[in-house]
């Protein structure tokens, strides 16, 4: 390694205890033509379960980078899903292999919601930046960015066939957008508050929308179709589906947005639906057929309601008209004067409740299909890291709620705010404020879950065989792995029990809490009255009072020394035997959090709130170094065995690698996306585990691979590079000479990524200008010397690509730029690069190559590049070639798709009509067994008579 002290890279292993991440919504997926209902997809932390609700186990994980899932969203055809995250990116996953092919990269920030179209061939998304994006899935490529809301979006609809967009914001507003013209035509201005949900109903004819009230307000949507003939200046007729009686006059109120004339279609109040919640929607979703509504606000109620027919409507509305009739002649027959009855439809009798369900915890997403015969399934994601399915058979009178299934044996209800490692490196021990678990490191498997109090530290005792833990309430409890029963539990301490180390002669425990005192505890085994087994405990030995609350204890490997954190600030140090006063290391601005001392008892490192670690002498008290360690409080501290590196680990989400004798950060492990409030390392050091808020557990292991410092600087500085090309002022790319005021905009972004693959372009421009120099030297070498020379020696790029030419050699590096940034990559060229590409585009079209591909970016640098091109005179007659030989090539192109089209319709003619005879046939030969079966009972009967 020469000047530069190696060090072993620790890289992400796994993750666990995560059944699913509260940003990203539960939705039901089908994996290989399996059972409907059965598969739901959840977001945990970067990557997305497929979790088997039957089995209670993963069957697929769809693995994400770094950024964490924030939506997903099942195609049409069930064979993909799209996810978004928190830098923006939109991936497509195959629920078959698992990967991921396609990529979209447009939003500035996290994506809040996707929907595909009836034909999976559109997808639509919305983000935290306020923008929607349409996507081109087959083409792989963005069609326009929408722009017209001022808050983050919240849903998005498709309607069928009109080629129409629906979307809500937290800006309280409603949106239609005319896709055609990329252009908002009606804003739906009738909240006073965020709009959280919307759900299309009969037929895509009525809106229902969720807000931060208890009113789920209803539109009734006409399109134009529907609005027979009225020439522009005649009133409109109001629709005999709704009658909104004295609701009308709450147009004006509401301030719907009414254009005088209604061109696309016309969207009025129609009434509301009250729910029982007063709290605000979180959620609503509706099966396939929109039959069933399902919503549900911050609590554990899901409200459950049934769209009915529009048959079944009119059945009630003709019985109830019956009985008002019937109330009027019997109001007649006694004399008093009755006008005629009519009944007024209202909201209520379309939209009726079924049930509510009541789940376990509070809900935080939820999704429903409709599966055969009439039942409902219903998933719901809770906000305690669980996965419920309900079911609910709709065709029973007063239906209820059954559930199928629950996930939560794979992580804790509650973070894991303490971790510990078994001897042998194989146990993993986590405790949060409802459960203790141990897990096989090996198999990420649950060995025992042990119901305990809210634990807050936490080890095995020597031989594995139980574990102690340290409570809130102050208490010691001691499990049994082998039964999975607790043991005992002590009162050790009348306050919060924050730290407990064992001694290193692993003879015993000393403990410290709030209540300002530090004990001592030994190990001994006493008799069980009730099973007359020896059974492990622990006795007191001394206590040592302090003036303020102790908040972690550790043991100096040579169990000379006691170090204690108090809440002023400091660490005090005390002779172990004796319990006296030693050294006391004060310099922290904010209580110290965190303590360990060095395998040697040479160094002791501090970490606290203030954010900075500190490494101080144990033999004097001096302090080495201070080093500013986290962005936030350095919650948990510890030394690798054996050496004088540590790991640090903070609220600001990152886990640090530190050297505490040359004073380096040497390493930064990132991957949760929450505060990380502990970690572990194994007795061997191979291995870290560490907890987090999002919920999950992630495994380190120590690989092979060397560290040199100055690599991983520089691989920090393009990070940080490509993070501020994220998040910068305008990442969005507009193309020159467009209005930046305009609704619709590109939908492309500049990212770290298409800045790489312009260079690739520009590199292979620059060999196919030296390669063109090469030949026409060689050419007037030739004619010189009166004899063909041999060739020039081609680059050994090009030898390396199978002796292509340098012409070849462009195509192919456009070829592998992704689809979704090819445009940006092309925006990114200067301008001098663009005569080569043009001549280069004549050359591809003239021999049939990529005809589509190169007319998609030369479509695209003629409306860009404009103005240069049509003012070079020497451009202007290769723009003229490439018009003629690119119409004769799109033609024949056409041509063809057109034969192949008239052929796959003339075979599916035939398909159709080899079908109609089959079941004709089917159907004769069915109906003559009928009657052969009939013949032989009627005989059957004479027989017997």
């Amino acid at each position: 390694m020469g000047l530069t002290k190696q060090y072993l890279r620790y890289a992400a292993s796994a993750v666990f205890g995560v059944i699913g991440s509260q940003k990203a919504n539960i939705a039901f997926v089908t994996i290989q033509g399996g059972e409907k209902g059965r598969f739901v997809a959840v977001a945990a932390c970067e990557h997305v379960f497929i979790w088997d609700t039957r089995k209670a186990e993963k069957v697929l994980i769809l693995k994400g980078n770094k950024h964490e899932v924030t939506c997903l969203c099942p195609s049409p055809d069930g064979v993909h899903v799209a996810v978004g995250y928190e830098d923006g990116v939109v991936r497509i996953f195959s629920l078959v292999s698992g990967e991921s092919s396609v990529s979209f990269n447009g939003h500035k920030s996290a994506v809040t919601v996707i929907r595909y179209d009836a034909l999976g061939a559109g997808l639509v998304t919305g983000s935290r930046d306020t923008d929607v994006i349409v996507w081109d899935v087959i083409n792989e490529c963005g069609l326009y960015r929408l722009k017209g809301h001022k808050d983050a979006i919240t849903q998005a609809l498709f309607i069928k066939d009109k080629n129409l967009l629906l979307t809500c914001s937290k800006d309280s507003f409603v949106k239609w957008w005319d896709l055609d013209t990329q252009h908002c035509f009606k804003t739906i201005v009738g909240h006073r508050s965020e709009v959280w949900g919307m759900a299309l109903l009969n037929q895509e004819s009525r809106l229902i929308t969720g807000s931060a009230d208890s009113e789920l307000r209803a539109w009734d949507i006409s399109y134009l179709q529907e609005v027979h003939g009225k020439e522009a200046g005649e009133p409109k007729e109001k629709k005999g589906k709704s009658l909104l009686g004295e609701e009308g006059d709450e147009e004006d109120e509401e301030g719907l947005d009414e254009s005088p004339v209604e061109r696309i279609l016309s969207c009025n109040k129609a009434g509301s639906l009250l729910r029982e919640a007063r709290d605000r929607v979180v959620s609503m979703t509706t099966d396939a057929e929109a039959r069933i509504l399902a919503c549900h606000g911050t609590e554990a109620v899901l409200e459950v309601f049934s769209v009915l027919p529009e048959d079944e409507v009119e059945r009630v509305m003709a019985k109830k008209l019956k009985k008002a009739k019937k109330k009027a002649r019997d109001a007649q027959a006694a004399g008093e004067d009755v006008q005629d009855p009519v009944v007024e439809r209202k909201l209520a009798n379309e939209i009726v409740r079924l049930t509510n369900i009541k789940a376990s915890a509070k809900i935080r997403w939820v999704d429903c299909i409709m599966c055969a015969g009439g039942e409902l399934k219903i998933a719901m994601l809770l906000q305690n890291n669980t996965v419920e399915t309900y079911s609910l058979k709709t065709w029973n009178k007063n239906p209820t709620g059954t559930k199928t299934s629950r996930l939560t044996l794979g992580g804790h209800r509650t973070d894991a705010r303490t971790l510990a490692f078994s001897s042998d490196n194989i146990g993993i021990l986590s405790a949060s404020g409802e459960t203790v678990k141990v897990w096989n490191r090996s198999t990420l498997q649950v060995i025992r879950t042990m119901e305990c109090e809210y634990a807050l530290c936490s080890l095995f005792v020597p031989g594995d065989r139980q574990i102690i833990l340290g409570t809130k309430s102050g208490k010691l409890q001691i499990f049994d792995l082998a039964s999975g029963t607790l043991l005992q539990t002590v009162d050790a301490h009348s306050g919060a029990l924050w730290s407990l180390c064992l001694s290193p002669d692993q003879r015993g425990i000393v403990t410290g809490a709030a209540d300002k005192t530090v004990k001592t505890w030994e190990f001994e085994l006493i008799k069980d009255g009730e099973t007359a087994q020896k059974r492990l405990t622990v006795k007191h030995l001394r206590t040592l009072q302090l003036e303020e609350d102790v908040l972690c204890v550790k043991y100096s490997p040579d169990q000379r020394l006691l170090a204690v954190s108090l809440l002023d600030c400091t660490v005090k140090v005390f002779y172990t035997d004796t319990l006296k006063f030693f050294l006391s290391l004060y310099g922290h601005k904010l209580p110290v959090l965190c303590l360990d001392i060095s395998h040697d008892s040479a160094l002791i490192a501090t970490g606290s709130a203030d954010r900075n670690v500190k490494i101080w002498g144990l033999d004097f008290g001096d302090c080495h170094r201070s080093m500013f360690a986290h962005d936030d409080s350095v919650m948990f501290l510890q030394f690798v065995p054996k050496t004088h590196l540590f790991f640090t680990a903070g609220k600001d989400k990152k886990i640090k690698q530190w050297d505490a004798d040359k004073f380096e950060h040497i390493q930064t492990l990132e991957g949760h996306h929450r505060e990380v409030w502990c970690l572990a390392i194994s007795p061997n050091g191979d291995h870290i585990v560490s907890s987090s808020h999002d919920k999950s557990l992630r495994l380190w292991e120590r690989t092979r691979e060397p560290i040199i410092l100055e690599e991983e600087r520089e691989m920090e500085r393009e990070a940080e590079f490509e993070e501020s090309l994220a998040k910068g002022d305008e990442p969005v790319v507009s193309v020159p000479g467009e209005n930046k005021e305009t609704e619709a905009a590109p939908a492309a972004k500049k990212t770290i990524e298409t800045v790489k693959a312009a260079e690739r372009i520009m590199e292979a421009l620059e060999l196919y200008r030296s390669e063109s120099r090469k030949m026409e030297e060689h050419q007037i070498a030739c004619e010189s010397a009166g004899k063909q020379l041999p060739p020039p020696k081609a680059d050994p790029i090009l030898m390396a690509f199978g002796n292509v030419s340098a012409s070849r050699y462009v195509l192919d590096v456009i070829k592998k730029v992704r689809s979704s940034e090819l445009e940006v990559s092309l925006l990114v060229l200067p301008f001098p690069y663009i005569p080569d590409l043009l001549s280069l585009f004549n050359l591809y079209v003239q021999d049939g190559l990529e005809v589509e591909l190169v007319c998609r970016c030369l479509f695209f640098l003629l409306r860009i590049h404009f103005g240069q091109i049509s003012s070079n005179q020497m451009l202007l007659t290769i723009i003229d070639e490439l018009r003629t030989n690119t119409i004769s090539q799109v033609r024949g192109i056409r041509d063809v798709l057109g034969f192949n089209s008239a052929g796959l319709q003339f075979l599916q003619r035939e398909l159709e009509s080899k079908e109609d005879v089959m079941f004709f046939a089917d159907a004769t030969g069915q109906l003559e067994q009928k009657r052969r079966k009939r013949k032989k009972k009627e005989r059957a009967v004479l027989t017997i008579t």
